[in-house]
């Protein structure tokens, strides 16, 4: 039996993946991941749809129509928010950007699709723990056994680096220096490197992690690791976060109306930083942000520094504004003090 040839949207997508984004364009493994998952669920749903062979579906089987009704789907049957529905159509996009290159006979097709705009997203409040709650957080940590020692200073780690969840977990013991001055090397998007300091009482505690692990110092295998000796994944540690949050919070009464991912340790770390007098260009660069502009958003969810500025701000008609005049006093003056 004579062996079907591939579509060429096979041939486009296998060139995509092995070659394109990897060696063209050097996308990291987690961005070749992210395109893949979303180029996957839009060819399920055209299959789905056209109760077609996959084997034989191709180009011209994908329309912009069908793009919108994908991107409709994914939201209303996979409850997906639209950022997560905006970075499915970042992923066709970049698709077909390349399709337009290599298939110009097909150019319609994808401007057509390329015109498919993003859709709004809303914009919530950053989510960030005071620093009493990070402590609680910890507190609630059990370190009398191997886990929980390890736990301890995975929490630790993140709320000192900042690190996003798969920075911390990419995190090997070459990457570290614990002698002084202290400070771990991280890899954050887009494989850019970043030195991050650590403060002492985290440095003890990585220190006598890999001393208890019995791990080299030079080791390039995944610091983290689960009781199986398998590396932590982001499930994990997002397991581990709401097991200790939901410890800490029949301690703490301000964390009943929180939520805690990953994500908010982050936070927290800029959020510390920022109340502790620490720039934002300084804080920028410990977080890994592409831009300063990323960082100024934790000047407006602060709301320890609001208070303050309550604090220091005169109440209104707590003094005239309006200064007098006098017959020998300057203009300008006068002006300025109004």
């Amino acid at each position: 039996m004579r062996t079907p040839q591939p579509t060429a949207l096979a041939s486009a997508l296998h060139q995509f993946f092995s070659d394109h984004l990897p060696r063209l364009r050097g996308m990291s493994s987690n961005t070749l991941h992210s395109y893949r998952d979303s180029l996957k669920l839009l060819l399920r749903f055209v299959f789905d749809q056209d109760k077609k062979d996959p084997s034989r579906v191709n180009i011209e089987d994908i329309s912009p129509q069908q793009v919108c009704s994908f991107l409709d789907h994914i939201e209303s049957e996979r409850h997906n928010t639209p950022a997560t529905r905006n970075v499915r159509l970042a992923a066709i996009h970049s698709f077909f950007r390349f399709l337009a290159v290599r298939y110009p006979e097909r150019l319609e097709l994808c401007q057509r699709i390329l015109s498919i705009p993003f859709k709004r997203a809303e914009t919530r409040c950053v989510e960030y723990l005071e620093f009493a709650e990070i402590k609680a957080l910890l507190a609630s940590v059990n370190r009398n056994n191997a886990d929980g020692r390890r736990d301890y200073a995975l929490l630790a780690t993140m709320f000192n680096t900042g690190c996003r969840a798969q920075e911390i977990l990419d995190l090997r013991p070459c990457d570290l220096q614990l002698d002084r001055p202290p400070h771990a090397r991280v890899f954050g998007k887009g494989r850019k490197e970043r030195i991050c300091p650590l403060w002492p009482r985290t440095a003890d505690l990585l220190r006598a992690l890999i001393v208890e692990r019995s791990v080299e110092p030079t080791s390039h295998d995944p610091l983290f690791r689960n009781h199986r000796g398998d590396p932590l994944t982001r499930f994990g540690v997002r397991y581990l976060l709401a097991k200790y949050f939901n410890l800490a919070r029949s301690r703490v009464p301000t964390l009943a109306t929180k939520r805690l991912h990953p994500h908010s340790m982050r936070h927290s770390t800029a959020v510390h930083l920022l109340q502790s007098g620490v720039d934002l260009i300084t804080i920028s660069h410990w977080l890994g942000h592409a831009s300063v502009n990323t960082t100024n958003r934790y000047t407006t969810v602060n709301l320890e520094m609001k208070r303050e500025a309550i604090r220091k701000a005169a109440p209104v008609g707590s003094r005239n504004r309006t200064s007098s005049w006098r017959r020998n006093q300057n203009l300008l003056e006068w002006l300025e003090a109004l």
